[in-house]
C-alpha cells in the first residue's frame, strides 16, 4: 500500500476485530486460562517475588509516595476524599472569588477533617488534612490557627470570604495537583525529568478536542513538545534512541473534534495529516512517538491510523512508532497478534504500551446505556489481570518485532512480566505513572540487582486547567478499595493478601463479576432494550440495506380498524422532510364511519382484555417489545425516511418504545395481578383493586412517531383498556408499522385501532365521541387546551386527560463547570434531533466571567456538526419535520436579528439539498438574548438562546424563567451542590438533570413529565404511570352477617 493510491478499504480489516468487541465474559475468560502464559511452577515463584516486593517496598517510610499516602488517608469512600476530589477537579479552573469561596465553604465544611489529624505519616497528607495546607508553609496564618488548628478548621466555613482562606485551600490543591505533573511546561518537565535522572514519556495533558480550533492548538502543543524533547536529547548521547530516550505520548482525539468511526473520512482528511506531521517530527529526533488509548468505540480506528503510518515511506527506517493497548479490553490479545503482523509486514518494529486500561467506570456505564450485548472490557479485576499476562506473553514472543512496554503497578503483574521477560532472554522496559509506583520499582532494581530494570515514568505536563480533569480519573482509578495501589503499602493489609495469583482467582471463579449483570439484565426485573453501535462497520453495512428495503417499498397507511386497513378518504403521499421528491408511501384519513366502527369494536373486546388481568396483558406487552428489536433496522431506517431521525436518535426511538413496553407489563403484572387487602375491623374484608376503564383515544405527536406513539398505546393496554390510536399528520406510516407489529406479537386486531388524519377533524371527533373513555395527549400546549375545552364540553362522564405538552428549558452554568462537559451536553441538548424534543434546550444561563470561553467553545462546537442527510451515519442534526415547521424557524430567525445578537450558525453539508422543492433543512443558530425573559415560549427547533447572567442576580433572572409558567426540563452544570438546590428550588420543572444533558429521559429510570403549562402528570414511563388510565374499585363485605369473623373465632 503506497501513500499515493490509499483507499481506506485497504485497511477494513481491522473492522474484524469487532466480531469479538462484546464477546460472552466467560467463554473470553476460559480462552484466557487455556492460554495462561504460565507454569504452575512459574505462577508461585511469580507470587513469591511478589511478596517480597511489596515487604521491601514497605520497609522505608520515607520511601512511601505522596500520592499513595494521600490514597490510603483519603479514600474515594469517605466524604473528604470526595470533597478533596471536588476541590481538585474544580477550584483551579474557577475565575472568580465567590464561586471560589462557595466551593470551599461547601466541600471543606462538609467534611470531618479532625479525624485525620496524625493519621498518615507524610507531611503532605496531614498538611492536605490541616484546612489543606493552613500550616503556614505557603500562606501566612494567624498564631490562633496554628495552635488550635482543629479548632480553626470548623471555623473556617464560617470564614470563607477571608483571602487566607481561599489562598490556602488553592495552594493546597495546587500541591495535590503538582504531584501528578512533571511540570507546566515540557521545558520545565525536561529540567526536572533530567536532574533527577528520570526517563519519560511526556503527554501534554487536556480534554479531547471540541473544535477545529482546539485541534490546531493542540497539534501546535505536540509539535512544540517533541522539538523541545528532540533537541534535548542531542545533548544527551546516553539517551538517544527510542528504547533509551525521553518520548512523546499523544492523544488522538486531541486532534479532532470528529474522531469517531462513523466520520472515517473526516479522520484521513483531518486527523491523519496532523498525526503524520507529528510522526515525521519525532521520527527526525528519532524519539519514542506513542498513540494513547482511549475508548473501544475507536479502537479499530486507532490501529488503522496506526497501519497506515507504520508504511509510510517518509519514516524511513524509524522504530519509534507505538501506541498504547489497554488488557481491560476483550480484544486485547488479538491486537497485538495482528500488531506483530503489521510490524513484520510493515518491516517497521512497533513499540507497545501494555495498559490496565483507565476508562474501565466509563466503558461500563456506555454499555448499559447503549444497550450493548455485553461489555468490552473484563467485568472483574482478575480477569483484567490474566488478560495483560496473556498479551504480555504475546509481545515477548513477537520480539523483536514489537518492543514490549509494560505499565503497571502491580508487584504481581510486575514480577509475572519480569520473569517471563528474563527466561525469553528479551529486553523490555516497565512504566509507571509520575508520581505514582516510585517505592515499586526501588523495590524492584533492589530485588532484582545486575538485572537490567528499564524504567519510564509516563509524565503528564500542563497547567493547573489541563490536570483536574486527568487528576481525577487517576484518583477513581488508583483511589477505590480494590485498587493495588491503594492497599501496596497499607500495613494492616498482609503483603500475601496484596500480591495473589489473578489466575487462580479467575479459576476459582471463571466468570463476569457478580455485580455487574449484562447490560440487557441490568434491570433485574425487566429488560433493558438493545441498541446498535454504528463505530462498526458490519452494524453501518446492515443500515444501508435496510435503507434499501424501504426505499423500495411504498407504505400505505390509513383507518387499521379489526386488523384491516380500510379505504379511508382524502388520501394524499407521505414524502420524506429530507427530500420533498421522495415519496414514502400514502395515508388516508378516519372517516367518521370508521371511527364508530373501531369504537364499537374495541368496546366489545376490551371487557375480556381488561379480565384477562395484569400477567396476560404482560405477556402481549413483552412479545411486543422483543418484535420492536427484531424489526429494530427496519424502524430506524422508516424513522429517517418519514421522521428525518438521525441513526442514533433512531435506535434511541425503537429501544424506547420497547422499554415502553417491558415497563408497563412489569407495572401490569404487580398493580393489577388482583384485589389488595386492606386492614379493617373485625368481621369484613375490605379490597381495593385496578381496572380499565373502557376505551382510550391516544394522540401522538410527530418527533417522537414510535417512542410515544407506542408509550401511550401499551399504557393504556397495559391498564385493560383498549385504544384508538391517532398519529401526527406527518408520520402515519411509521404508526402504521406500530399497529401491525402489535396485532402480530399477538393483541387482539379489534383492541388497537389505528385513526390516522388531521387534529382539526379526525382528533376533534375521537375527543367528542361518546364512547371514549379517556384521552392521552401529547404536543403542543394549545392543542391541549382545545382538547380540554372538548372534553369539558362533552355530556356524560367526565373522563381523564393525560397531557404533557412543552417547555422553556433552562440550563444554568456556574464557573465551576468543565468547559468540555458543557460543550458536550449544551450541543446534545439544544441541537440533537435538530431541537424538536419538547425536552431540548432552548435558554442557556452562563455566567459573566465564564461567558467568553464557553460561547467560543460553542460556536466551533456547532461547526463540527453535521447537518445533512439524517439517513448518512456521518450526519448528527437533520431537517426540521416539514415546511411549515422551517418557516416559523425562520421567522424567529429574523426577530433574533433584529432584537438579539446572532453569534453562531451552523453550515449545511452537501446532502442537505437545501432550497426549493428539495428538503426541509433549517441550519441551527446559536443567538445571544439582551434580556431574560425574552422568550415567551419555546421555540420548536434548533436554536439556543444564551444569556449572561450575573451570579449576583440569579434569583431574579431565574424567577423570569420560572413566571412562563412551563415546568417540563431544567439542567444545571455546577460542582457547587448547593447551587444546583438552589436552581432547582428557583425554577419548577418535572426532570432536572444536573451535570449531564437535559434530553433523553429512560423508561422506568428517569419517568418524565412535567408541570404548569407542561403538562397534567402523571410521569411517563414512572412507577405511577398507569394510574389514570385505570378505574379503582373497592369492594367491602360483611363476613359477619353469616353468623361472626371465622379467623377471630379461630384464635
Amino acid at each position: 500500500m503506497s501513500p499515493s493510491d490509499f483507499k481506506p478499504s485497504d485497511l477494513a480489516h481491522w473492522d474484524q476485530l469487532d466480531r469479538h468487541k462484546f464477546r460472552d465474559e466467560r467463554d473470553a475468560v476460559c480462552d484466557l486460562l487455556s492460554r495462561t502464559p504460565l507454569t504452575p511452577e512459574q505462577r508461585a515463584a511469580v507470587v513469591e517475588d511478589a511478596v517480597d516486593l511489596v515487604e521491601r517496598a514497605r520497609k522505608s517510610a520515607d520511601r512511601q509516595g505522596v500520592v499513595e499516602s494521600f490514597l490510603q488517608e483519603f479514600s474515594l469512600g469517605t466524604r473528604e476524599g470526595l470533597a478533596l476530589m471536588c476541590l481538585a477537579e474544580a477550584l483551579l479552573r474557577t475565575p472568580d472569588e465567590d464561586t471560589r469561596d462557595r466551593l470551599i465553604a461547601e466541600k471543606i465544611g462538609s467534611a470531618d477533617w479532625a479525624k485525620h489529624l496524625g493519621q498518615s505519616d507524610s507531611l503532605f497528607v496531614n498538611a492536605s488534612t490541616w484546612g489543606l495546607m493552613l500550616t503556614g508553609r505557603l500562606v501566612d496564618v494567624d498564631e490562633d490557627a496554628r495552635r488550635d488548628l482543629p479548632g480553626f478548621l470548623k471555623r473556617v466555613a464560617g470564614r470563607i470570604g477571608e483571602p487566607v482562606i481561599r489562598q490556602a485551600v488553592a495552594a493546597a490543591v495546587r500541591m495535590m495537583g503538582e504531584q501528578f505533573v512533571l511540570g507546566r511546561t515540557i521545558g520545565g518537565a525536561l529540567k526536572r525529568a533530567n536532574r533527577n535522572g528520570w526517563l519519560c514519556s511526556f503527554d501534554m495533558l487536556g480534554e479531547g478536542a471540541r473544535t477545529a480550533a482546539d485541534a490546531e492548538r493542540y497539534e501546535r502543543i505536540y509539535a512544540d513538545s517533541i522539538h523541545a524533547v528532540g533537541k534535548a536529547r542531542k545533548d544527551r548521547p546516553d539517551m538517544r534512541g527510542p528504547q533509551t530516550g525521553h518520548g512523546v505520548s499523544v492523544k488522538l482525539s486531541a486532534l479532532s473534534p470528529r474522531y469517531e468511526a462513523v466520520h472515517e473520512d473526516r479522520v484521513w482528511d483531518e486527523l491523519y495529516p496532523r498525526i503524520k506531521r507529528l510522526a515525521i517530527i519525532a521520527a527526525g529526533y528519532d524519539i519514542n512517538f506513542c498513540m494513547d488509548a482511549e475508548e473501544a468505540d475507536r479502537l479499530a480506528l486507532s490501529l488503522k491510523l496506526l497501519e497506515r503510518l507504520a508504511r509510510e515511506p517518509e519514516l524511513g527506517d524509524w522504530k519509534g512508532l507505538g501506541l498504547a493497548v489497554q488488557a481491560y479490553q476483550k480484544r486485547a490479545p488479538e491486537v497485538i497478534g495482528r500488531l506483530a503482523e503489521l510490524a513484520r509486514s510493515a518491516k517497521r518494529r512497533l513499540m507497545v504500551r501494555l495498559v490496565k486500561g483507565a476508562y474501565w467506570d466509563t466503558e461500563i456505564k456506555r454499555a448499559q446505556v447503549a444497550g450493548r450485548p455485553d461489555y468490552p472490557v473484563f467485568t472483574t479485576k482478575a480477569a483484567t489481570d490474566l488478560n495483560y499476562l496473556v498479551c504480555a506473553r504475546i509481545m515477548l514472543d513477537a520480539a523483536p518485532h514489537l518492543y514490549g512496554q509494560f505499565a503497571t503497578h502491580n508487584a504481581v503483574s510486575l514480577a509475572a512480566v519480569h520473569r517471563m521477560a528474563t527466561e525469553a532472554d528479551v529486553d523490555v522496559e516497565f512504566q509507571r505513572l509520575h508520581g505514582m509506583g516510585e517505592p515499586l520499582y526501588e523495590a524492584a532494581e533492589e530485588a532484582w540487582k545486575g538485572q537490567r530494570v528499564v524504567v519510564r515514568a509516563y509524565a503528564p505536563v500542563g497547567g493547573h486547567e489541563e490536570l483536574l480533569p486527568y487528576l481525577v480519573r487517576r484518583l477513581l482509578e488508583n483511589g477505590a478499595n480494590s485498587s493495588f495501589v491503594h492497599a501496596l503499602l497499607d500495613e494492616r493489609v498482609p503483603a500475601s493478601a496484596v500480591a495473589f495469583d489473578p489466575i487462580a482467582v479467575v479459576e476459582a471463579a471463571p466468570g463476569p463479576h457478580p455485580k455487574i449483570p449484562v447490560p440487557q439484565q441490568m434491570y433485574g426485573n425487566r429488560l433493558n432494550s438493545l441498541g446498535r453501535d454504528y463505530s462498526q462497520a458490519a452494524q453501518r453495512d446492515r443500515h444501508a440495506l435496510a435503507l434499501d428495503l424501504i426505499d423500495r417499498e411504498k407504505i400505505n397507511s390509513g383507518p387499521i380498524v379489526g386488523g384491516v386497513l380500510l379505504a379511508g378518504e382524502n388520501a394524499q403521499d407521505v414524502t420524506n422532510p429530507a427530500d420533498r421528491g421522495s415519496v414514502l408511501g400514502h395515508v388516508s384519513e378516519a372517516s367518521a364511519a370508521d371511527i364508530d366502527r373501531a369504537v364499537e369494536l374495541a368496546s366489545k373486546a376490551q371487557i375480556a382484555w381488561d379480565r384477562s388481568g395484569g400477567a396476560a396483558r404482560a405477556a402481549v406487552l413483552r412479545a411486543m417489545a422483543d418484535a420492536l428489536e427484531g424489526e429494530m433496522d427496519r424502524f430506524v431506517a422508516l424513522l429517517s425516511r418519514e421522521a428525518g431521525k438521525t441513526l442514533n436518535d433512531g435506535v434511541a426511538e425503537v429501544r424506547e418504545a420497547a422499554d415502553f413496553c417491558r415497563y408497563y407489563a412489569m407495572l401490569a403484572e404487580t398493580q393489577f395481578a388482583g384485589p389488595e387487602t386492606l386492614t379493617g375491623p373485625v368481621g369484613e374484608t375490605n379490597q381495593l383493586m385496578l381496572h380499565g376503564r373502557g376505551v382510550f383515544a391516544c394522540i401522538s405527536p410527530w418527533n417522537f412517531p414510535l417512542a410515544i406513539f407506542t408509550g401511550q398505546v401499551a399504557a393504556a393496554l397495559a391498564a385493560g383498556n383498549a385504544v384508538l390510536a391517532k398519529p401526527a399528520e406527518q408520520t402515519p406510516l411509521v404508526a402504521a408499522e406500530a399497529v401491525r407489529l402489535f396485532h402480530k406479537a399477538g393483541l387482539k386486531a379489534d383492541l388497537l385501532a389505528l385513526t390516522p388524519g388531521r387534529g382539526d377533524t379526525v382528533g376533534a371527533k375521537l375527543v367528542s365521541h361518546h364512547g371514549i373513555d379517556g384521552v392521552a395527549f401529547t404536543g403542543g400546549t394549545d392543542t391541549a387546551w382545545a382538547i380540554n375545552k372538548s372534553i369539558a364540553a362533552r355530556p356524560g362522564a367526565i373522563i381523564p386527560f393525560i397531557a404533557e405538552t412543552g417547555g422553556l428549558n433552562g440550563m444554568f452554568v456556574d464557573t465551576t463547570a468543565l468547559r468540555e462537559q458543557v460543550l458536550d451536553d449544551v450541543i446534545a441538548s439544544a441541537f440533537g434531533s435538530a431541537g424538536q424534543r419538547c425536552s431540548a434546550l432552548r435558554i442557556l444561563y452562563v455566567p459573566k466571567d465564564s461567558a467568553e470561553e464557553l460561547i467560543a467553545g460553542l460556536k466551533g462546537a456547532l461547526a463540527a456538526q453535521v447537518v445533512g442527510d439524517p439517513s448518512d451515519p456521518a450526519t448528527d442534526i437533520g431537517p426540521v419535520i416539514d415546511a411549515e415547521s422551517r418557516e416559523s424557524l425562520e421567522r424567529h430567525l429574523a426577530r433574533l436579528e433584529q432584537e438579539a445578537a446572532v453569534i453562531a450558525r451552523a453550515e449545511l453539508a452537501p446532502s442537505a439539498n437545501a432550497g426549493a422543492g428539495a428538503g426541509d433543512y433549517f441550519a441551527p443558530v446559536i443567538a445571544e438574548i439582551p434580556t431574560p425573559d425574552f422568550l415567551e415560549r419555546e421555540v420548536f427547533g434548533p436554536v439556543l438562546h444564551i444569556y449572561r447572567y450575573d451570579p449576583d442576580s440569579l434569583e431574579t433572572v431565574a424567577g423570569k424563567l420560572a413566571a412562563r409558567g412551563f415546568g417540563l426540563t431544567l439542567g444545571v452544570h455546577s460542582r457547587i451542590e448547593a447551587f444546583a438546590e438552589e436552581v432547582t428550588r428557583l425554577v419548577p420543572a418535572g426532570n432536572v438533570y444536573v451535570n449531564r444533558s437535559i434530553t433523553g429521559a429512560v423508561v422506568g429510570v428517569q419517568p418524565f413529565g412535567g408541570e404548569g403549562l407542561s403538562g397534567t402528570g402523571p410521569k411517563a414511563g414512572g412507577p405511577n404511570s398507569l394510574i389514570r388510565y385505570a378505574a379503582e374499585k373497592a369492594i367491602t363485605i360483611n363476613i359477619a352477617a353469616q353468623g361472626g369473623d371465622p379467623a377471630l373465632l379461630n384464635l
